[in-house]
């Protein structure tokens, strides 16, 4: 078995190709191809935390993958990250358990990537503007895979603490010395979604976190903070007058909070949803059609990125000869 650190993965693996990754195996999921059981969720009441349990089966690349993933947020406490996670890699054809690998970064940069595909898109095509509503773990990823696909000018910063916006804005300028663009940190999250034509939520919210009428014509909104039921980071009004595409439909509707507290309020209904992701790539449902619609991105993650994107990073390591090989 091959152990692959962060640090390796860092060496060959780029949020460009996660995102081919990912708009590929949302091609293969729709073509029949993926078989994801729903991930189990174990909540740890007494720690205010969560463990998910991801497996995936690619049929076409004979892989398989359980991603166990950690949520504590209690953790800064105790100088430990919120966010820890790991996949276990089995080709299928043999059932070899041939990889194990920091899943922390991968996470991060499977889910940007995912909204990365979804902006591409759905984002009008000129959107130069990004407001970012929680500048956590996850919101850097959001941030790289929108600066892939978007030549953004602008990006406002929103966080409840602003000492995470701050970081958030140094941690950019590090990451990208050449870009041109401005990075402003503002007081509340409806100023960021006013100035902003694509809007990140990447929050732990379980209330709106703007109202819908801060939005302008054609924005087009990631919201993929919220993974659980009683979780909501858009209010029902910004659900409503949405055209909403999730990653999943079976993810969704056990836990889209974000979808199923307006469901449950009698305000929206799945009836109204646009799409699957993947049935805009493959062409069955259109994107974008003009530029005054808003456009929302629902997702709570699904694991078959975690194994396209494991899969990838397990043959580029063992090519290049990089990784710990080990014996159990």
């Amino acid at each position: 078995m091959l152990i692959l650190s962060r640090e390796n993965i860092e060496q060959i693996y780029t949020m460009k190709d996660c995102l081919e990754d990912v708009e590929h195996v949302f091609r293969e999921h729709m073509q029949g191809n993926v078989t994801t059981p729903v991930r189990t969720a174990v909540d740890h009441p007494k720690y205010d935390a969560t463990s998910l349990y991801m497996p995936s089966y690619l049929a076409s690349d004979d892989y398989v993958a359980v991603k166990i993933i950690s949520i504590f947020p209690q953790n800064h406490k105790h100088n430990i990250k919120s966010l820890q996670s790991v996949i276990v890699l089995t080709e299928a054809k043999t059932g070899q358990h041939v990889a194990m690998m920091d899943a922390s970064l991968l996470t991060v940069m499977r889910t940007g990537a995912s909204s990365g595909v979804a902006t591409k898109y759905l984002a009008a095509e000129d959107a130069d503007s990004c407001a970012v509503l929680g500048c956590g773990a996850q919101s850097l990823g959001q941030i790289q895979a929108v600066m892939e696909v978007r030549a953004l000018r602008h990006i406002y910063l929103y966080n409840r603490t602003r000492a995470k916006a701050d970081e958030m804005k140094q941690s950019l300028l590090a990451l990208y010395p050449d870009w041109h663009g401005e990075i402003t940190v503002v007081e509340n999250a409806d100023e960021a979604v006013s100035l902003a034509r694509i809007v990140i939520c990447s929050t732990k919210a379980t209330e709106p976190l703007f109202a819908a009428s801060s939005l302008r014509p054609g924005t087009h909104i990631n919201a993929i903070g919220a993974f659980l039921p009683h979780m909501r980071e858009v209010d029902s009004a910004t659900v409503q007058t949405s055209k909403v595409v999730v990653d999943t439909l079976e993810g969704a509707e056990h836990e889209a909070g974000d979808l199923l507290i307006p469901i449950a309020e009698q305000e929206w209904s799945f009836a109204q949803l646009h799409a699957e992701l993947g049935e805009i790539l493959i062409g069955q449902k259109p994107g974008r059609e003009n530029n005054a619609e808003i456009t929302l991105y629902k997702s709570v993650g699904v694991a078959y990125l975690d194994t396209a994107v494991a899969k990838t990073v397990y043959e580029r390591a063992k090519a290049a000869g990089i990784g710990t090989a080990v014996s159990l």
